[in-house]
């Protein structure tokens, strides 16, 4: 059977690649390759960014009310073909049935949430020291936006970054993954289906050293939004500076979860493990370190040991009740299982997993590693695999130093039944977000931001929307 080769979309059409590169798209439970996406040079990438400046001052014309019911289109759209791009987000991403169906609504309600904006975002009018002056502040449209996404939540990530971006007047030109294009080209398909203006909104595949590079660097851009690696992050910041564009980045993380001991054990394990094996641990967010106070250790490693032991695992095409698939791809498993081995090798002990799983497909075995010391790599290199090591500590200043000793802030977690120690936490901890008593997943209506090497910038909610606006003073000064 003949592999498909997907297309570009610019200025509202299905462009064919006109050149001979192309990236072989696999499936990471099987290793067996799905589809081919082009490999665009930069003719393709400035194409989509011309194309975008020039659909970008009708677009931010449009009243902003207008502006949303498209978003509400397409989101009617996604839910539409909700099976559909489920069954293409496992296919190409490896994610369990039901994390992709969530992704895919969740994405549609985000949508939506954006769309809501519209009526509701607004500047200001300030007042003056002079008589007869009004002072205005503007809240307007950056112009071409770009988006460059990662392959975890691929299809989620076009709407955290377009929905802001169409709803406050900018236009983008979007670049997915190369590992997971599929379900962008699908989100381009409905996009084309609503009828969405031609030029609102691009998507152009390729490699983050020509595509990416280009849309952080072209001065058509006006802001560039990267969800990605620190590594990418600083080559895209390098990129920008050529221009002074405004960058916006979620990098990575290294989340701590703090156990005391008046925590209810059981919530803490089942939340814990749901934010550790979620999407086989590749989510940036998820927690990646756990400490938990001596005088517990024994009960809560029980407890997590069992829970591990009972993690599923395997094909998520061929299986739903599932709570984890395969890694992305042979360098992510190749690195999971380079970062358990040193961690073996600095003293660290396997109580379950630690290695690949046999047979075809990236598959690692959910890992839980304990006697791990807090100068140990395991504790400070993010591992974006299910992997989780355990270290002690004997008061709560002791773990929140160990927490924030880290380059990285994104999220963090405790679980206390005590609200002084829960505030204490809140008050020290230097992190983005903190969750208490539950698991590490966001909500659209927050704001996601990170500290440090985290990144740059946030999304969701008010403040997410507030990223793709500028700001225009005016001073009225008028005859009585």
């Amino acid at each position: 059977m003949a592999i498909k080769q997907q297309q570009f979309y610019i200025n509202g059409e299905f462009v064919p690649h006109a050149g001979e590169k192309w990236i072989d798209v696999l499936n990471p439970a099987t290793e067996e390759i799905i589809s081919q996406v082009p490999d665009a040079g930069l003719e393709a990438v400035r194409r989509a960014i011309d194309a975008a400046e020039q659909a970008q001052a009708a677009w931010e014309e449009t009243p902003a009310y207008e502006r949303g019911i498209w978003l509400h289109k397409i989101a009617a759209g996604i839910r539409e073909r909700a099976q559909e791009l489920t069954d293409i987000i496992v296919a190409e991403g490896g994610k369990t049935q039901a994390l992709a169906n969530t992704e895919v609504l969740f994405t549609a309600d985000y949508l939506d949430y954006m769309a809501e904006w519209a009526r509701r975002y607004e500047g200001e009018i300030v007042q003056s020291d002079r008589r007869n002056e009004n002072i205005f502040v503007f809240k307007k449209a950056i112009g071409v936006t770009t988006g460059i996404l990662p392959w975890n939540f691929p299809f989620f990530l076009i709407a955290r970054k377009a929905a802001p971006a169409l709803i406050t007047g900018n236009t983008i030109v979007v670049k997915p993954s190369q590992l997971t294009p599929n379900n962008a080209i699908a989100f381009a398909e409905i996009v084309h289906q609503v009828g969405l203006p031609k030029g609102v909104f691009n998507l152009v595949t390729g490699r983050g050293s020509v595509v990416g590079h280009e849309l952080a660097s072209n001065p058509k851009v006006g802001m560039v939004s990267l969800t990605g690696s620190v590594a990418a992050g600083e080559q895209t910041m390098a990129a920008a500076a050529q221009n002074i564009t405004k960058v916006s980045l979620e990098l990575g993380g290294k989340a701590p979860a703090i156990v005391m001991q008046d925590a209810d054990l059981d919530l803490a394990v089942n939340a814990i493990v749901a934010s550790r094996v979620i999407n086989s641990g590749q989510v940036c967010n998820c927690a990646e370190r756990v400490y938990v106070q001596n005088s517990i250790k024994d009960a809560f490693i029980t407890r997590l040991t069992a829970a591990f032991n009972n993690v599923k695992y395997g094909n998520p095409a061929n299986e739903k009740a599932l709570d984890m698939g395969p890694l992305i791809d042979a360098a992510s498993l190749n690195a999971v299982q380079t970062k358990v081995d040193n961690a073996i090798a600095q003293g660290a002990q396997v109580l379950v997993g630690g290695k690949r799983a046999s047979g075809k497909g990236y598959f690692f075995q959910p890992t839980l590693l304990v006697n791990v010391r807090q100068e140990m790599d395991i504790m400070h290199e993010e591992t974006f695999g299910p992997v989780l090591p355990v270290a002690t500590f004997n008061t709560l200043d002791e773990a929140i130093a160990m927490a924030n000793d880290c380059e990285f802030g994104l999220t963090s977690s405790i679980y206390t039944n005590d609200l002084n120690t829960a505030m204490a936490a809140m008050k020290k901890l230097k992190f983005g977000e903190t969750y208490i008593n539950r698991e590490n997943f966001e909500a659209m209506q927050g704001f996601h931001a990170g500290w440090r090497k985290s990144g740059v910038g946030g999304a969701d909610g008010r403040h997410g929307l507030e990223e793709y606006l500028q700001t225009h003073v005016v001073y009225l000064q008028y005859q009585a």
